[in-house]
């Protein structure tokens, strides 16, 4: 079944709403990317921060006063005219919510206990569902007033890629008429504490796919679609998904799930790999991630794709990654392109010798003319699972 995506909100590095942030997609904008606010393990770690203007959440509940959540809705509100007529449409109980996520409130709940050790007591504006990974969707349901399926995935990098493909299997269900989808992830000291434990944080913008890249940079985002069955003019038209359980935080060398995912995505689009016009790569300028997935892409793609990673422009934003990322496709695919630009691929221009070499855009390099447009999507996480999306032109 073919799944459409008629709405989208987003809010990220490069900005807050469509316009902002396909106009720094299509630029190459970088000022998003920023110092955290602290040094992380005696470390300046860059980061894709939001510094746009979000909603007030003093009138939320306790229990929804995140940066999580105050990033969701940023980006709930920038379609909730389209939320409303849905809702209006098909009714509260048709009406489904599916997010992922990895940080959820953590910071928050991190700075209560924190504070707690310090004073010997929790502060007032503690909650334990700060936590919870379920709460983005709660307060969506929440705030919408919806009584349809109401569910948060949390698989770490693929998290907001498999909230998409969860969705369109709630619609092919018929369990629901419309299903609100995406990613959500904020900044947060545990993350980037992990990953600098893992020694996989750099302290420059990353580099992906050169050979002087030397890790990631974390970022925070939101990304929410309104997907229904009804046609409209970018759909989701394929989604293929894998679990090659290699490692628990370093992929298959060869790139076998990664290869799996995309060949199940291009199979369940009815698309041949030489149709992709666009590939937005995971890239997340680890030496082990742009190795396999270099690989992979050679093998399913002999004749070449053009491809970019956006994360120099945004940071890995985790959880929201997977969705932020169909999104740009979404950008790309829609009017907020008018001139049919690829992402670019910002790096150093420093290809690794020992890897494959990709067809990396370059800062204006036009989509193909013919044909309908389409587009691939990937996301890779911890534990070997992966996520290939393919948006495009609806049929």
């Amino acid at each position: 079944m073919t799944a459409y995506l008629h709405s989208l909100g987003v809010v990220c590095a490069l900005g807050r709403g469509k316009a902002a942030v396909a106009r720094g997609l299509l630029a190459g904008d970088q000022a998003g990317m920023r110092l955290y606010a602290k040094p992380v393990a005696g470390r300046h770690l860059p980061v894709g921060a939001v510094t746009t203007d979000l909603p007030d959440m003093a009138q939320e509940a306790l229990h929804d006063r995140t940066r999580n959540n105050q990033l969701l809705r940023a980006a709930a509100e920038e379609i909730e005219a389209d939320i409303q007529a849905a809702i209006a449409r098909f009714g509260p109980t048709r009406i489904g919510v599916v997010m992922g996520t990895s940080t959820s409130g953590i910071q928050e709940a991190t700075e209560g206990l924190a504070r707690m050790v310090r004073q010997g007591r929790l502060p007032a504006d503690y909650h334990y569902d700060h936590q919870a990974l379920t709460a983005p969707a709660s307060f969506l349901s929440d705030r919408l007033q919806l009584a349809g399926p109401s569910y948060a995935i949390s698989t770490a990098c693929t998290s907001g890629a498999r909230a998409l493909l969860s969705a369109r299997r709630l619609l092919e269900a018929g369990v629901c008429d419309a299903v609100l989808c995406g990613g959500v992830d904020s900044l947060c000291d545990l993350t980037l504490q992990g990953f600098s434990a893992l020694e996989a944080t750099s302290e420059t913008i990353c580099n992906p796919f050169s050979i002087n890249r030397d890790g990631i940079n974390i970022g925070e985002a939101a990304a929410l679609f309104l997907m229904t069955r009804e046609p409209g003019p970018i759909a989701l038209l394929g989604a293929g998904a894998s679990s090659d359980a290699h490692h628990i935080s370093a992929p298959d060398p060869q790139g076998r799930g990664a290869i799996e995912a995309m060949r199940r995505a291009l199979e369940n689009a009815a698309t041949r790999a030489e149709q992709i016009q666009y590939l937005n790569l995971h890239g997340t300028a680890t030496p082990h991630n742009d190795a396999m997935e270099s690989h992979a892409v050679a093998a399913l793609f002999p004749d070449g794709v053009v491809c970019s990673s956006s994360k120099p422009l945004t940071g890995h934003t985790l959880g929201a990654a997977g969705a932020l990322e169909a999104a740009f496709c979404w950008l790309a695919l829609s009017a907020y392109n008018p001139t049919r630009l690829v992402p670019p691929h910002l790096w150093d221009g420093r290809p690794d010798p020992a890897l494959p070499t990709l067809r990396l855009a370059a800062a204006g390099t036009p989509l193909p003319s013919s044909g309908p447009s389409r587009m691939m999507s990937n996301s890779f996480a911890f534990g070997g699972n992966n996520v290939s999306l393919i948006l495009g032109e609806a049929p």
